[in-house]
């Protein structure tokens, strides 16, 4: 997968492929104007819901909502999940479900109307499919524990928790960060 700036074009070859799909592919917006767009998408999400951005809730209540068809008592015994789905009530009547399903369908869209939309894995060529994609869901695994221990994701401890100016939240992040430089000299040989 190819990141290009705003005033980068694409490689015919590149180009050919999104043609093929139906759509032309368009270059990405700047990252200045995104990120306005995404701050003023939070300032609205809090005053308009009183709630920040997040994803890691939305997936926990939709795990929750299929534990609940499995094993409805052990959801009615365990105090951290009564508050989503025990007795009558449903998982997935809350906020961070309607917010996540959107991202996902928005992402799709805008991939479908942007010509980005196709089915690959993005990798260095040093590495296989297979060990891309089982680092991948290594990475989700250690990625969605930390979430539940952080109490939020990335997404949610960085844009709503720094926006608040949550010290834990901010400290998540530096973590975050941190960890990216100190490990990326020993993973750069699966990008090069």
């Amino acid at each position: 997968m190819t990141t290009l700036s705003p005033s980068q074009s694409l490689p015919a070859d590149t180009a050919e492929q999104a043609r093929s799909l139906g759509r032309t592919r368009r270059p990405y917006v700047n990252s200045y104007v995104g990120g306005t767009v995404l701050g003023i998408v939070l300032f609205l999400a809090f005053f308009i819901t009183g709630n920040g951005l997040g994803a890691s809730g939305g997936l926990n209540r939709f795990l929750v909502f299929f534990e609940d068809l499995i094993a409805p008592g052990h959801i009615d015994r365990t105090p951290y999940l009564i508050g989503m789905a025990g007795g009558n009530t449903n998982p997935l009547d809350d906020w961070i479900v309607f917010l996540t399903l959107g991202t996902v369908l928005g992402g799709f869209a805008s991939g479908w109307f942007n010509g980005r939309l196709r089915i690959e894995t993005g990798k260095g060529p040093n590495i296989s499919n297979r060990t891309r994609w089982g680092m991948a869901f290594l990475g989700g695994i250690l990625m969605g524990y930390g979430a539940r221990m952080a109490r939020g994701c990335t997404s949610g401890q960085a844009l709503s928790g720094g926006a608040v100016l949550s010290v834990g939240s901010w400290a998540f992040m530096f973590a975050v960060f941190g960890g990216g430089y100190a490990l990326a000299y020993f993973f750069r040989r699966f990008w090069n």
